[in-house]
């Protein structure tokens, strides 16, 4: 399916057209519409991949999907939600919904010491479009939606002064953002961790670009598009193509991901005129899961010529005995069913096959071949006869069927006593190919992140990337317990994400999953299972708790990671009220789980950082670009490239330290001397030096600001909490600044001031600056590079000595004395 229809609004009376289109060998021929689930009849509907509504009443409000089908098979397209307003009836309401930003420190709001202050937000909801559509009906069409259309500035009490904010005063409809939507990430070999240097990328059957040096890629994701699929090429062929669905965030921003590219096996020679066979998964001391048997004269040359000379082949099988395979696999384990529904497979190995001529090198086919799996690994009876081979579409990204595995008594040589299941295939160009069953017994989990381990509604994080592997079978059936089956990729949103898997009704402990979840490459932790399973914690009441076996995965070493958990994927049970609430959801409840309030039993991962505070004047939420308003006092002043700054500060004393960063306007007319933000952060020691710590602290960038007419050179002013002296500048940074006046007033000794760089600097400096279109990965690069102090390090471990801007001098607090820091909160940095 290359074309989905959209979601629309409409009021009554107006018109719509949907549209959709299909692509494959042979074309599609026939479309089919859908509304609720209920085929639409009509002659004209079926004959082209457009469905025209006229007059719209409000019972024709739902889902809409198209179904396009050939003598090949079928596609289904995802669900559109068309909405059907009464006439007048405002989509988007005047009045803002409720949104809270944590005030600094120092400005309580309330007897009962909150620090959270309402300014605001506006739904992204759609509004109604124009009553006429484009011409074909069939273009794109701009649409409108809920935004932002007047904002105020407030003066909030604080500290004995007065901080600035601006809240959101009226929404109103206007044309809605286009955002980029982009998926950033890092190619390497599973085993070695080699990064794929210059590799070839593909989205379907085009190359759109080449791996760097260090095997990074970044993908712009085509509009409309529902599931990306990329293929990465190594054009060395030491690795093994793998063909990854990449999730994404469609509301614009980067998604980083983590790509392992499995290494080929090594060829071996075999005589093309004399039966062979390979087995399927021997490694590590284990039976084979089968084996490729290859006869007399099967290999070919492309133009059908049968070769009988020295073949190098080399197959390489991803064995799911392995749990580590499971990151290296290739796509996502779907396939298109017979009325093109996209549905889950569950599988017991894949192979990549590879001949060669042994002298030329020139590439083979092969067939028609046999392929033999032992029944014995066939670890649920119902499953042996299921069982099909199938092969994988690099340019869709699904399993296609190749044909079925049938019992076959006897064995071959040393394994008559073995039972196999057989079937056949002919191999025409690089697949993969895979031993899998189709599985419907599925269920949703709930899984939210949080910006740390107080778990704040209010500080969930977006675009967490959220992995679940299924483990199964466990305890009670013949089976190796750390085999996987199948794995998804969820991306977080406003309200968490929700991850398919296996589930089993009758026993919970049948099947069970292994959930991670990452952020920008950063593994976040799971919260603990020992040496006290806390209900309130963990975010899941009991008894279902027990029923999940909640575990992370420390829980029996502590010397392990805490990032991953461990549950059993137990079906909730429809009469047991305790397990109607989460974090599992029956499959048909999809919806169910995706509104689910916060207070829903789910699963929660959270961010383990070095204490730090933001503070904008203008609120912008990093994980949802399009909350980004367009403002002269925006910290962010262009919302499809954010760019990153931070400042390394040496602190030399007994303890670590809170620095803040006080950011105002410094040379632009509209803004100087106006507040555009705080950041506070606290150092964290050195590990090789005595009494040194250092902090790595964001400022404003200095450039362009929202109008891009005009750049701003921000005052900046940096200062640690406590009694400390300013004894050193860095050098270069002193002389660049020197160089490029004016100069900021820098006469406070407690403190470092400076008009901004234009330019982008470095680590000799001790500034760092990092240009990315997601601004939460901009500053985790950026944060990376200004820990380690240099150019390209992306180390969690301070050096404070390393590539420093300014150092303190700094001793205890003294008790009952205002620190200056504190005074930065919103006087002018001269003060």
């Amino acid at each position: 399916m290359v074309l989905h229809p959209a979601g629309k609004v409409r009021e009554a009376g107006q018109d719509v057209t949907f549209c959709c289109k299909a692509a494959g060998t042979p074309a599609p021929q026939k479309y089919y519409w859908y509304h609720n689930g209920t085929l639409l009849e009509g002659k004209g509907q079926r004959s082209s991949g457009r469905l025209e509504l006229r007059g719209l009443a409000p019972g024709q409000a739902g889902t809409y999907h198209c179904k396009a089908s050939s003598e090949a098979g079928a596609i289904r397209s995802a669900p559109a939600q068309l909405t059907v307003l009464a006439q007048g009836q405002q989509s988007c309401r005047a009045e803002p919904e409720p949104s809270l930003v944590e005030l600094p420190s120092e400005c309580p709001q309330d007897a009962g010491g909150s620090r959270y202050y309402n300014v605001g937000r506006c739904p992204a909801s759609p509004c109604p479009g124009g009553p006429a559509e484009p011409s074909s009906g069939c273009g794109e069409e701009t649409g409108l939606c809920c935004g932002v259309r007047r904002m105020e500035l407030r003066q909030v009490p604080c500290a004995g002064s007065l901080l600035p904010v601006k809240v959101v005063a009226e929404c109103g409809c206007g044309p809605c953002a286009q955002p980029r939507v982009l998926v950033r990430g890092r190619v390497t070999a599973a085993d070695t961790g080699e990064p794929l240097r210059f590799g070839h990328i593909f989205l379907g059957g085009r190359k759109v670009g080449f791996t760097g040096y260090q095997g990074s890629f970044t993908i712009e994701v085509p509009p409309d598009t529902q599931r990306l699929v990329a293929r990465f090429v190594d054009g060395q062929q030491r690795l093994v193509d793998a063909v990854k669905v990449l999730p994404f965030d469609r509301r614009g921003g980067a998604v980083y991901q983590e790509v392992k590219m499995l290494r080929k096996k090594e060829p071996v020679e075999l005589d093309g005129g004399r039966s062979n066979a390979i087995p399927l998964g021997e490694a590590g001391g284990r039976e084979p899961v089968g084996e490729l048997v290859l006869p007399a004269g099967a290999f070919l040359r492309p133009s059908g010529e049968v070769f009988n000379g020295t073949v190098k082949a080399s197959v390489t099988f991803v064995d799911p005995r392995d749990v580590g395979t499971a990151s290296a696999a290739s796509s996502d384990l779907s396939f298109a069913n017979a009325e093109g529904e996209i549905v889950p497979l569950r599988t017991y190995g894949m192979f990549a096959v590879d001949f060669r001529e042994g002298d030329s090198g020139a590439a083979l086919q092969a067939g028609p071949v046999e392929v033999r799996m032992d029944a014995a690994q066939v670890w649920m009876a119902e499953h042996l006869q299921k069982m099909k081979l199938w092969s994988l579409n690099p340019e869709s990204g699904l399993w296609e069927e190749e044909g079925v595995l049938r019992p076959a008594g006897g064995g071959r040589r040393k394994r008559e006593e073995r039972t196999f299941l057989v079937g056949n295939l002919e191999i025409r160009e690089r697949r993969l190919f895979n031993l899998d069953v189709p599985e419907d017994r599925r269920c949703f989990v709930k899984v939210r992140a949080y910006s740390s381990e107080k778990f704040n509604p209010y500080e969930q994080l977006e675009g967490v990337v959220v992995s679940l592997i299924n483990l199964e079978p466990q305890p009670g059936f013949p089976s190796n317990p750390r085999a996987w089956g199948r794995f998804d990729s969820v991306v977080t949103g406003p309200n968490g994400a929700c991850l398919p898997a296996f589930c089993d009704g009758q026993r919970p402990d049948a099947y069970a999953a292994l959930v991670t979840a990452t952020l920008g490459g950063e593994e976040l932790e799971a919260v603990a299972s020992s040496p006290k399973l806390n209900p309130n914690a963990v975010g899941v009441a009991q008894p279902y708790l027990g029923k999940l076996g909640y575990r992370r995965s420390d829980h029996d070493d502590p010397a392990l990671k805490k990032t991953a958990i461990h549950i059993n994927v137990a079906k909730p049970d429809p009469n047991n009220v305790d397990e109607s609430n989460g974090p599992v959801y029956s499959y048909r409840s999809l919806r169910e789980c995706e509104e689910a309030p916060v207070g829903a039993n789910h699963l929660r991962f959270y961010r383990v950082e070095v204490d730090k505070y933001e503070y904008n004047v203008v609120p912008f939420k990093e994980s949802d670009v399009a909350s980004w308003t367009g403002d002269y006092l925006a910290w962010w002043p262009n919302p499809q490239e954010f760019r990153a700054c931070f400042i390394k500060v040496r602190l030399e004393g007994p303890q670590e330290y809170m620095v803040r960063s006080r950011n105002a306007g410094g040379s632009h007319p509209r803004t100087r001397g106006r507040l555009y933000g705080l950041r506070d952060s606290r150092s964290v020691r050195d590990p090789l030096l005595g009494d040194t710590s250092g902090a790595c602290v964001e400022f404003k960038c200095g450039g362009m600001l929202f109008d891009q007419s005009l750049a701003d050179r921000t005052l900046v002013t940096v200062a640690p909490q406590g009694s400390c002296r300013r004894t050193a500048v860095n050098g270069l940074l002193r002389d660049y600044l020197s160089r490029h006046p004016p100069l900021a007033d820098d006469n406070h000794t407690g403190a470092f001031s400076m008009l901004a760089p234009l330019d982008p600097l470095g680590h000799n400096y001790g500034i760092y600056t990092v240009t990315d279109q997601n601004p939460r990965l901009a500053k985790e690069i950026a944060i990376g590079r200004c820990f380690a102090g240099t150019s390209d390090g992306f180390s969690r471990e301070m050096r404070a000595a390393e590539g420093t801007a300014v150092t303190f001098s700094c001793q205890e607090r003294p008790p009952g004395r205002e620190s200056f820091f504190q005074r930065l909160l919103t006087a002018p940095a001269e003060a």
